[in-house]
């Protein structure tokens, strides 16, 4: 018997398609235009070819950036996967505890980003602030305006407060799903808790850390909101990432050619490093 197609379906996902040209596709050739070309004003543009591309891959402050990027995303990882495991493996896992600990855990994430800042930065100021104040009068000479290390510790705490709830949910999901069965045999063998958490616990968690990992890998290398209304990239230019420099490029000096190849550039470097996340944890997780 022949099989008939039924093409309607194309039609169902029609509007996410035409959704996705307008919000990704279209944006994403209007920068790749803007980044081969030159432009003196007038709406007149002229051809650049690969020049913005060659001035951004030459230039220090390009890589300046970049580099405070790659640490700040690394001492996240370092910082809010192992907590966030810590967390989710003392969480209950029965009782009333479980959705009062799920809410409390759900509350940072539901603050947007521009408010998370603000909070931070009162929450830092050394006059009215409760943690700069409260640092002040027990006398550490703390100050995120004008001190960077301050910067990036204030910078690094509020992302902490903010994402390791994420790591946490995520961690907990696979907590749960695991069957009692493997806890009794465990206990029958004498196991130790940390044997249990080896062997049982870790290997049935390596999705969710795999997700984990690469929502706040991709996350804390995107931030911009955060840092930015906290110490605007500052003090002088500690807490610059590349995505800071980017807006100040594009909308500050409206240097709209060098702007997009560093974009573009920036978007090539996130998937990158995101397909080598990927890569090394799956083939790690098939070797085990």
């Amino acid at each position: 018997m022949e099989k008939t197609w039924n093409n309607k379906a194309w039609f169902l996902v029609l509007p996410v398609l035409v959704l996705v040209a307008f919000s990704a596709v279209i944006p994403l050739m209007t920068v790749v235009n803007y980044s081969v070309q030159d432009t003196f004003g007038n709406n007149e543009f002229f051809w650049a070819g690969t020049d913005w591309f060659v001035q951004t891959l030459h230039s220090d402050r390009f890589w300046a950036a970049l580099q405070r990027n790659l640490i700040f995303s690394l001492i996240i990882l370092a910082l809010e996967i192992p907590l966030g495991i810590f967390i989710a493996l003392n969480m209950p896992k029965k009782g009333l505890g479980v959705p009062v600990c799920l809410v409390l855990m759900a509350l940072p994430l539901l603050i947007p980003w521009n408010v998370v800042g603000t909070i931070w930065q009162v929450f830092g100021r050394v006059d009215i602030g409760l943690l700069g104040h409260t640092l002040e009068a027990m006398g550490f000479d703390y100050n995120y305006v004008r001190d960077p290390l301050d910067a990036w510790i204030t910078v690094i705490l509020m992302d902490v407060w903010h994402w390791t709830s994420l790591v946490v949910l995520l961690c907990y999901a696979g907590l749960v799903s695991i069957p009692d069965a493997y806890y009794q045999a465990a206990k029958i063998d004498g196991a130790s808790r940390w044997s249990v958490f080896r062997y049982i616990q870790l290997p049935k968690m390596n999705r969710v850390l795999l997700i984990a990992v690469l929502l706040r890998f991709m996350d804390s290398f995107m931030i911009y909101t955060e840092p930015f209304v906290v110490t605007g990239g500052g003090p002088g230019n500690s807490t610059t990432f590349l995505s800071i420099d980017l807006v100040k490029m594009a909308v500050g000096q409206f240097d709209l050619g060098p702007a997009a190849a560093m974009s573009i550039i920036y978007f090539l470097i996130i998937l990158l490093l995101s397909w080598i996340f990927y890569t090394v944890m799956t083939s790690s997780d098939a070797n085990a």
